[in-house]
């Protein structure tokens, strides 16, 4: 019989010549490591902001005398195609800022007329009288002047929930300094100057309070806002010198501690038998320490009350000109306060930017945090975090920061020493074993954020992250 006529042996027929792997791994002992968590991320917000001890639980932030009324981000309701402005909201106006009375709002809200602008449209011309409020419901608009000889400069660029002509309810309400021009679709609503006359006319109450506003604006301030401090310089001779005083703000905010916390359970036989090589204890703890420090970071980032998203004052936020993050847009960004520390986004982010700066031929640089090498614009890092949301139509923020009390930035609050302290500003408290046999441990950690002068903190927004066509 040949080779090839020889009768094929199965794998089953074969003799065991060896002990089997899965038979000796019943005799080996295995090396583990310890359970490991995909939701950990980089944490360079918690790790590079500095904090504050907060010995009373509330962080007071004294500041100076301001008269600038910031800005405001206007918010609105939708039925259908038609969209309403929020009455209250239109106290986020100048000149309306702290109006109360709800009447006249309503009457104020209820005569916007809800208007549509093509790409190109001009809304608003450069040098005519301002006779309307735009409230802008969604679209960009840009803002362009003439420069000194005769070439259209950019101005910036206003996007949803911002507004223009806020001085339209002026006695004197002046000339449009700028054109706008809308860059996208826009919807806006508008106010004319006659309806608000209209409602004026029968309210005493708008009429004073916009007269009120009116005056505070006359009063003496420095270009941030603040109450001026009288000085002389330049003089000679035997002039009268100026006295003067630091008027402080008589309603400083005040910031109370926020906290995380979870109930830990771990069965008792679990914690006595199943501790070797690994603490059981030691590894659940660690596990829940991790997540809620990744709450922590996502708090300090859009918690509505003291996250950084929502606490930058709208006098700091500006929009991106095109969409993507451009090297202008991160230019602008970067002189908009002295001594930028890090800049804060997405990874996504920093990716649209990186190819934005591929188009332009540039790259972006580096610098070294805590050892780590990162990404960098104009020698300022550029530190990723994942907490700041992307939405579903692809946009994002980017954040700038000056850190440190000490030089007027942003802060971390948090209180060490507490009891039970486990990490600092983070507790673990023992809370007994019940009838089930299961051991329960109240982990809590607790933390606030804080933005000394307004222009700590920047926003850069509607950061298209989405590949676009070239």
């Amino acid at each position: 019989m040949t080779t090839a006529e020889q009768p094929e042996e199965s794998a089953a027929g074969r003799a065991q010549l060896s002990l089997g792997i899965a038979a000796a791994r019943n005799l080996a002992t295995t090396t583990k490591s310890v359970p490991q968590m995909q939701g950990i991320s980089s944490r360079w917000l918690l790790r590079t902001l500095p904090w504050v001890e907060v010995k009373g639980g509330t962080y007071r932030v004294n500041r100076r005398l301001s008269y600038t009324v910031g800005d405001g981000r206007v918010t609105f309701v939708q039925e259908g195609a038609t969209v309403r402005v929020i009455p209250a909201e239109l106290g986020e106006l100048p000149l309306l800022r702290g109006f109360e009375d709800g009447a006249a709002l309503r009457a104020l809200a209820g005569r916007f007329e809800q208007r549509e602008f093509a790409p190109g449209q001009v809304i608003a011309e450069q040098g005519r009288t301002v006779d309307r409020v735009h409230l802008i419901v969604r679209g960009r608009i840009e803002k362009a002047g003439s420069g000194q000889y005769g070439t259209e400069t950019r101005r910036g660029v206003l996007a949803d929930g911002a507004f223009l002509g806020g001085e339209a309810l002026a006695d004197e309400p002046g000339a449009w300094k700028f054109t706008a021009r809308a860059l996208t679709a826009c919807t806006v609503l508008t106010l004319t100057r006659d309806a608000y006359e209209e409602i004026a006319a029968r309210s005493e109450q708008l009429r004073a309070h916009v007269r009120r506003r009116l005056a505070e604006e006359d009063l003496p301030r420095n270009r941030k806002g603040e109450a001026e401090i009288a000085l002389a310089s330049g003089h000679s001779g035997e002039p009268v010198i100026p006295g003067t005083f630091v008027d402080y703000d008589l309603s400083p905010r005040e910031y109370e501690l926020n906290v995380a916390q979870t109930v830990l359970r771990v069965h008792s036989r679990v914690a006595d038998l199943y501790n070797d090589p690994m603490d059981q204890v030691e590894q659940q703890l660690r596990l829940t320490i991790e997540a809620l420090r990744e709450r922590q970071e996502n708090e300090l980032v859009n918690n509505r009350e003291f996250g950084l998203l929502h606490n930058a004052d709208h006098s700091q936020r500006l929009s991106t000109h095109s969409g993507p993050p451009t090297p202008d847009d991160m230019d602008e960004l970067l002189a908009m306060r002295r001594s930028t520390k890090a800049f804060y986004a997405h990874p996504k982010a920093i990716a649209a930017l990186g190819r934005e700066c591929n188009k332009r031929g540039l790259s972006l640089g580096s610098a070294e945090i805590d050892g780590h090498s990162t990404l960098a614009w104009r020698g300022v890092p550029i530190l990723s975090c994942g907490k700041i949301p992307v939405t579903e139509a692809g946009t994002t923020s980017i954040l700038a920061m000056r850190l440190g009390d000490d030089d007027e930035g942003v802060v971390g609050l948090r209180q060490t020493g507490i009891p039970d302290e486990y990490e600092p500003g983070l507790n673990v408290r023992f809370m007994g074993i019940n009838d089930q046999a299961v051991i329960s441990y109240l982990v809590s950690t607790y933390f606030s954020a804080a933005v000394l002068v307004p222009d700590a903190l920047g926003v850069l927004e509607n950061v298209q992250v989405f590949h676009t066509p070239s």
